[in-house]
Parts: structure tokens; C-alpha cells; sequence
């Protein structure tokens, strides 16, 4: 047998250190965006029973931490409610493989029993719509908000910018990412929790990110400071960036009590 020499052994120490180091720090390549849509307080109760029990802890049973749950500031009010389940993963196969552990854990099963076996008649929700991302390279890893205000102040902001075309949705992604507006975000405080492309989804081509901010004050100020940063004025003033976004959808979002974010 070949007893291993100083350098061969150095060389699997740093190979360890690389690996535990990629594990803590869980460098996520996915994200799936769920949005249930609800019809009534009864439905969306049903959901957060169900999520907080049973969904969650089958998560981190499987090895996915940082699962948000949001609901739409005003969904009291609103004709239709609505629920957004945020997922990390590291890998694609991860997100392939999640349904067939959910159906092998039998603590899920039955943690979720009465809402997974829901009858045609009564079923707990309307429609989940599903939207599968790819982080951005300029941040490659969900972002825990340090937030100082009590939970049901805090206000996530949830940002989905479509583009004419391909071509032009591109532009906006390299404005993110080679332009720095991620920086940019970054140095302002804005608390991101990710920035992805939707490879997958009912509108592309199109990008979505996350904020996050202590209450309603705060998020106006963050937008503010971020309208009068010098950088931008450059950056959005730069021949290289004009047009590259058709249409925003901005939805504010308050976080459930039992989300990990």
C-alpha cells in the first residue's frame, strides 16, 4: 500500500477545507417561486397549517434551509389571496428530486395528512404556480435579512422586470451583474435575498429579485437614497443600459410568522 506523502496530504486537507467551506456556505444555483392562490381565510389558514407543520420541516429534513413564506401586504382585502413559498437549492437535481423525498417521508405524510388528502370538493387551495429561477452570478447564495424591527413590520419586496426580448432581457441581467447594480444594492443596505432569472415561468423573459427592509419608513427611504445615488444616475444614464426593461410587476410582501426569512 502507498503511504501518502507531506504534499499528497496537504493537498486533501485543502480539498476538505473547500468542500466544508462550499457546505456552509450552501452556494445556491436555483430558487422555484410558489404562488398559491387562495379564495378565502379558510383556504389560506389551511395553507399555513399545512406549511408551518408539515412542508417546512420536511425541508430541512431534506437538506433545504432558508424557506420563505410571504403574504401580499393587503390580502385581507384582496378579491383573491394569495401565498409565495420561496425554495433554495443547490443543484437542479435537488429540485428534481424533492417530490419523490416528500412522498418517502412519512413524517411529512402524516404531519400533512389532512391537507395533502383534501377532497375534490373541498380543496385547500384554487392554483399553485410554479416559477423555477437561476441565481444571478453576482450572488450566489440567499441572503438572511438583518432586520431590527418586529416581524410583522417587516416589508419584503418582491420585483419582477421582463424584457422586449431575449436580447434586451440579457442587458438588463449584465446591468446587474457587470454593471454592479447588485453593488450598488449591496452598499445602499437594501437586505437582498436574491437576484435570479426565470428560466421557467408564464412571463419571460424576465428577472426577479428580493429586498427586504425593517417597515414601510425604511423602504422608502432605501428608494430614495437609491434614486439620488450617483451611481445610478451613471449607470441608468449609459447608452449601453436604455430600454432593456418592458414591464415591472412589484409586489409588497409581509412574512409569515413561521418562515425562515
Amino acid at each position: 500500500m502507498k503511504l501518502s506523502t507531506p504534499k499528497t496530504s496537504l493537498f486533501f486537507l485543502i480539498g476538505i477545507f473547500l468542500i466544508s467551506f462550499q457546505a456552509a456556505g450552501q452556494t445556491i444555483t436555483y430558487f422555484q417561486l410558489k404562488i398559491y392562490s387562495l379564495k378565502d381565510r379558510d383556504q389560506q389558514s389551511r395553507l399555513d397549517n399545512y406549511l408551518k407543520a408539515a412542508f417546512l420541516p420536511a425541508m430541512h429534513r431534506a437538506g433545504i434551509s432558508h424557506v420563505g413564506v410571504f403574504t401580499p401586504i393587503g390580502n385581507d382585502t384582496a378579491a383573491q389571496r394569495r401565498e409565495y413559498v420561496l425554495i433554495p437549492y443547490r443543484t437542479i437535481s435537488q429540485w428534481e428530486t424533492l417530490d419523490q423525498k416528500l412522498k418517502e417521508d412519512r413524517q411529512y405524510a402524516r404531519d400533512g395528512a389532512e391537507f395533502l388528502n383534501s377532497v375534490y370538493s373541498n380543496p385547500p387551495y384554487l392554483r399553485i404556480e410554479s416559477i423555477l429561477l437561476s441565481s444571478f452570478p453576482g450572488m450566489k447564495s440567499v441572503g438572511i435579512p438583518a432586520l431590527s424591527a418586529p416581524r410583522n413590520e417587516n416589508v419584503y419586496e418582491l420585483r419582477s422586470y421582463e424584457g422586449a426580448t431575449e436580447k434586451i432581457h440579457e442587458n438588463k441581467v449584465k446591468m446587474f451583474n457587470e454593471g454592479d447594480e447588485i453593488g450598488l444594492f449591496k452598499k445602499l443596505g437594501f437586505n437582498a435575498v436574491f437576484y435570479a432569472e426565470v428560466i421557467s415561468g408564464p412571463k419571460m423573459p424576465n428577472l426577479m429579485y428580493m429586498t427586504s427592509f425593517d417597515n414601510m419608513a425604511s423602504h422608502d427611504q432605501h428608494w430614495k437614497a437609491f434614486v439620488d445615488d450617483p451611481y445610478w444616475k451613471k449607470l441608468s444614464s449609459m447608452p449601453d443600459y436604455q430600454n432593456n426593461v418592458s414591464h415591472i410587476d412589484i409586489q409588497l410582501l409581509h412574512p409569515a410568522d413561521y418562515s425562515d426569512l
